[in-house]
């Protein structure tokens, strides 16, 4: 299956304009996971914003306690 790079680049929401990745999912989340980071698209827009997108944040964002 091919890259649908111009259907995920509509639908992509980091904010990061110089990304080379954008709209390259397989891409994104490659580079992320070598940095110990998640894509942005999977973070709340105001969060996303911030470029923190360590594990630990998306924890913090997604109510990581459930006790």
């Amino acid at each position: 299956m091919e890259c649908r790079v111009k259907a995920n680049k509509a639908n992509c929401t980091c904010t990061y304009e110089p990304c080379p990745r954008k709209g390259a999912c397989c891409e994104c989340i490659s580079y992320h996971r070598e940095l110990g980071e998640l894509p942005g698209c999977l973070f709340p827009p105001e969060v996303e914003r911030t470029y923190d997108r360590s594990i630990a944040r998306f924890i913090a964002c997604h109510g990581g306690s459930r006790a």
